[in-house]
């Protein structure tokens, strides 16, 4: 793929669509989950209205990336569901087709080990390939990994009291700089909650840590980015701590 292909509609198709203009040196944000799109031919066999819920979609993640791309910031969106594959697992990992989530039966998802080949090759393979060209291609500062999470799941009465948390594995370069000014921001910041990044950190493992490339992985409470208004001031806030961040990396 030449560097012009990487924003190409048709190269892309459905699997990913690329926002703003890849830069070198920039801030790159990839949104694993950031579509509730089921492409034609699968059928989950779950009402319409659960497709607009936190189990299919990390609802008002979409929004911020496309308010984040200016000149040095681009997006990577995923453009399928979370529940036709999960891009931000490993191949074989639980959960790459959740046949239960949050307490919801996913019938389609019982696919057995040839339906779930068939949607690797489908969308995971092109989805990943495709970005790991791209981040060869245009190289950037940093990465940030945009993900929101539920204030509380349904199979879980413990509600989650964080606005925004930081994941990391091993490489915690990034969000050593990245919590101490969401905090002077006056947020609740979770350090690896509400996951572990040493649990759930599929993509940034494959495409940040296994290459040493700078990142911070984020998750950002839904209820703060479910509308125009909320998406617009998490834009700001990360555009300016992300660069603040990828700044103090040099």
């Amino acid at each position: 793929m030449k560097t012009s292909d990487i924003s190409d509609p048709e190269a892309a198709g459905e699997v990913y669509r690329v926002l703003g203009t890849p830069a070198a040196g920039g801030i790159l944000v990839v949104a694993d989950h950031a579509s509730n799109h089921v492409p034609e031919g699968i059928d989950l066999g779950i009402p319409a209205e659960l497709m607009n819920q936190h189990i299919a979609i990390d609802i008002g993640v979409a929004g911020v990336a496309q308010r984040m791309v200016a000149p040095g910031v681009w997006g990577w969106l995923a453009g399928i569901s979370r529940l036709v594959c999960d891009l931000n697992r490993d191949i074989g990992m639980p959960g790459m087709f959740p046949e239960i989530s949050d307490g919801y039966a996913i019938p389609g998802n019982m696919i057995g080990d040839e339906g779930r080949a068939a949607r690797v090759a489908a969308y995971f393979d092109p989805y990943h390939t495709a970005l790991e060209q791209a981040l060869e291609q245009a190289a950037p500062a940093l990465i940030v990994s945009l993900h929101s999470f539920t204030p509380g799941l349904a199979t879980c009465d413990k509600p989650r009291p964080w606005e925004i948390g930081i994941l990391y594995n091993e490489d915690d370069r990034a969000a050593r700089l990245a919590i101490p000014l969401l905090e002077a921001e006056g947020l609740t910041v979770g350090d690896q909650e509400p996951y572990s990044g040493r649990v759930l950190n599929a993509s940034m493992n494959r495409h940040a840590e296994r290459h040493g490339r700078p990142y911070l992985s984020i998750e950002i409470r839904q209820d703060q980015i479910a509308d125009a208004a909320g998406q617009a001031v998490w834009a700001e806030r990360m555009t300016r701590i992300c660069s603040a961040v990828a700044a103090g990396l040099r």
